[in-house]
């Protein structure tokens, strides 16, 4: 067993956000080394050494980055799979005008009215609804479909191979609309689902219906002023009659923290409204109470361990997010739709809770405005499945950089031809 003043390479992998390959290779050119565990004398590393490397990214501060954008004229967006409303909110506080949005989830759509009474929310199946009367009405279609697997016929996807799956409904949509830009966003896993085949058919489907695919990245909520280790992987579309780049938005060198989340300061004027939220059965409780602050089960007594993590204790892996208390000095990790689940306990740095409604949504840069409706475990799953709202209005800036430069070149083009034709 790895006692606890260690790290095994796993659970230094999760705590870095680095592949266990990253700290080898570190290990090898002397920038990280690895020690024997005095117990178990397996490699390992030390705790300090591990947090040394997180400190300096939490408390670098650079303001020289300014990725905001005036758009040059209204942009309008059509939102599928809304949610709760986290891209939108972001995009809006961008500058984009959000002209209507699809969710199937009553109690979304039921916030999303309770918030912005002026949007046009569709509520219902996306399955249901014809969008060709936004067609050349809009310049944006964004949509967080869900990752299912296709069904293959041939060497190349195509647009009906993925009749059934809710990217094909998604696709659908971007055919009718003709947006000059389509942004899809998804789970970092999206990467390897199905070894890479479900993201090939994705690309491979846009292409078919006339977009081409700016190279696919992963964005880390961390580096877009949002206090949160969330990783959300970014599909970008751009109509093929357009030669124009796209640019994902610039990380800024700034890692916020959960107190900038919860106290008033540098995220926040004020500290964090109170509101309800879960607790802890009695028996978490008690085990809990015995984690320290960025502590996790490793820092249990052994027998607690093994009583607590029962079959898990014996698997690999680093289970990191297992009986594991946020710091007030890091970044918290990415909040699920509940709250007090065994595999992802994310527990208050000095009361023995989950974070609460109102906590929950700071921690994903909701506005303190922005109300949610529903009982409190169907606030916490609209919060859990939300797109950071600041991660929100960085891709928000990034588009409107996009189109200004479409306007601005297709501006610059009539205007020679109006020339042309007075000469």
């Amino acid at each position: 067993m790895v006692t606890k003043g260690y790290y095994s390479i796993s659970e230094a992998a999760d705590v870095l956000g680095k592949s266990k390959e990253t700290l080898r290779r570190w290990d090898r050119e002397g920038k990280l080394n690895a020690v024997r565990e005095p117990m178990s004398n397996y490699r390992v590393y030390k705790k300090e050494e591990i947090n040394a490397l997180i400190e300096p990214l939490i408390t670098e501060i650079d303001e020289s980055i300014d990725n905001t954008e005036e758009p040059l004229k209204e942009y309008k967006v059509l939102e599928l799979f809304a949610g709760a409303g986290g891209l939108a909110i972001g995009l809006e506080q961008s500058g984009i005008k959000c002209v209507a949005l699809n969710e199937i989830d009553k109690w979304a759509c039921e916030t999303l009215r309770k918030n912005r009474p002026h949007w046009n929310v569709l509520e219902g199946d996306i399955k249901s609804f014809n969008f060709e009367n936004y067609k050349n009405e809009v310049e944006i279609v964004t949509g967080g479909f869900p990752c299912q697997a296709f069904s293959y016929a041939g060497k190349k996807l195509g647009l009906e191979d993925a009749r059934g799956t809710l990217f094909y409904e998604f696709a659908r949509v971007v055919q009718e609309v003709n947006p000059l830009i389509c942004i899809g966003e998804n789970v970092k896993g999206l990467l390897s689902h199905d070894k890479g085949k479900t993201l090939q058919g994705m690309i491979s489907i846009l292409d078919e219906i006339g977009y081409n695919v700016v190279p696919v990245q992963v964005l880390k909520a961390i580096n877009y002023n949002v206090p949160q280790k969330r990783e959300r992987l970014i599909l970008v579309g751009i109509r093929k009659d357009i030669n124009i780049n796209y640019e994902y938005p610039t990380p800024y060198n700034t890692i916020y923290n959960l107190s900038d989340a919860l106290k008033k300061g540098r995220l926040y004027d004020k500290d964090v409204p109170k509101s309800p939220g879960s607790k802890y059965p009695e028996h978490k409780k008690e085990v809990l109470d015995l984690v320290p602050q960025k502590g996790y089960w490793r820092d249990l007594p052994i027998d607690i361990q093994k009583e607590y993590m029962g079959k898990s204790f014996y698997l690999g892996g680093g289970k990191t997010g297992m009986a594991r208390r946020i710091g007030w000095d890091e970044p918290c990790l990415t909040l699920t739709c509940s709250p007090a689940q065994k595999q992802t306990e994310r527990c208050h740095p000095e009361e023995t809770r989950p974070f609460t409604v109102r906590e929950y949504a700071r921690i994903q840069t909701f506005p303190d405005s922005w109300e949610f409706a529903g009982s409190v475990s169907q606030q916490y799953k609209q919060i859990g499945n939300a797109v950071p709202c600041n991660l929100g209005k960085e891709i928000g800036y990034s588009i409107i950089k996009f189109l200004n430069k479409y306007y601005s070149k297709s501006n610059k083009s009539d205007a020679s031809i109006s020339l042309a034709n007075a000469i």
